[in-house]
């Protein structure tokens, strides 16, 4: 779907990059609030989101239920259908938060923003515990990872490592990882 959807907005834009927003929508991007900038306030407010609804709400206890074992979950009168639907639906809207953040920091729209991302965010999230297998994770862990994964990447970029040797070294971070997820796994079953 992901391919499906970047060939449309192609065609739409002609493969072109669309510029041209007001000044006050780069706020959102570019702008601070005192000493802080708005991008970082508005990711904390995210997180904060997130762990609200991973902790404090049943929707929460629902998404690690069916993200552990979806056959037990429906057998306790979960609805596993909804419950996945709720998640990709609140996936969407981080994704539409971090897309229009994006947006303003460039302050022009091209197909190709953000490509490879989800990548270096599946890399952050199983640094920092998340299990590929689902069911277990904290919003804290994630922090952790994305701060590794950052350090990593600014020092890359410090020490002039080329972008493709950048890649091959994040790929095999990813790789490792989810090696080591899956033995952690295979240990505990």
């Amino acid at each position: 779907m992901m391919i499906i959807i970047e060939g449309i907005a192609f065609l739409i834009s002609k493969g072109l990059p669309i510029y041209g927003f007001p000044d006050s929508f780069a706020v959102i991007g570019q702008g601070y609030i005192g000493p802080i900038p708005i991008p970082v306030v508005i990711m904390i407010a995210v997180l904060a989101l997130g762990a609200f609804i991973l902790n404090k709400t049943f929707f929460g206890r629902y998404f690690y239920a069916v993200g552990g074992n979806e056959e037990a979950a429906k057998l306790s009168g979960i609805k596993v259908k909804n419950v996945k639907y709720l998640v990709c639906s609140l996936s969407g809207f981080f994704a539409g938060v971090a897309g229009i953040v994006i947006l303003s920091r460039t302050n022009s729209a091209t197909v190709t923003s953000g490509k490879m991302l989800e990548l270096e965010i599946l890399t952050a999230c199983v640094l920092g515990g998340i299990s590929v297998t689902g069911g277990v994770g904290r919003i804290s862990n994630v922090i952790a990872g994305v701060l590794i994964l950052g350090v990593l990447s600014n020092g890359m970029v410090l020490m002039n490592v080329t972008e493709f040797t950048q890649m091959v070294i994040k790929g095999s971070v990813l790789l490792i990882a989810v090696a080591f997820d899956c033995l952690q796994n295979r240990k505990a079953s």
